[in-house]
């Protein structure tokens, strides 16, 4: 449905598969993240960046004690304005592994 679509950034969407809760934990943890490296650097988050940190707190998640794994699968799409100018699509699992699909 259209409310497992979300805006990360202006050139990144997410689209999620699982627990809701989850899902929105994760999508304000991108946020905050895109939001950083902005602020830092001036420009947007590169897609495989944002994808690379937040699959980090997904695997985090999964050996901490104390916490449950979180419950969603992530397909992340975004287009890169200051890298290679083409679009990127990956998939990140509850494990924290994530890959790219390819073009």
């Amino acid at each position: 449905s259209l409310n497992k679509v979300v805006k990360i950034t202006a050139t990144i969407g997410m689209v999620y598969s699982g627990m809701g809760p989850d899902s929105r934990v994760l999508t304000t943890r991108a946020r905050k993240l895109a939001a950083q490296y902005f602020r830092v650097y001036q420009e947007p988050i590169p897609t495989r960046q944002l994808v690379q940190r937040v699959a980090a707190v997904m695997q985090e998640y999964t050996q901490r004690g104390g916490v449950r794994p979180f419950g969603v699968s992530l397909l992340v799409i975004g287009y890169d304005v200051a890298g290679d100018k083409k679009p990127h699509l990956y998939q990140v699992d509850p494990s924290g592994s994530y890959f790219a699909w390819k073009r």
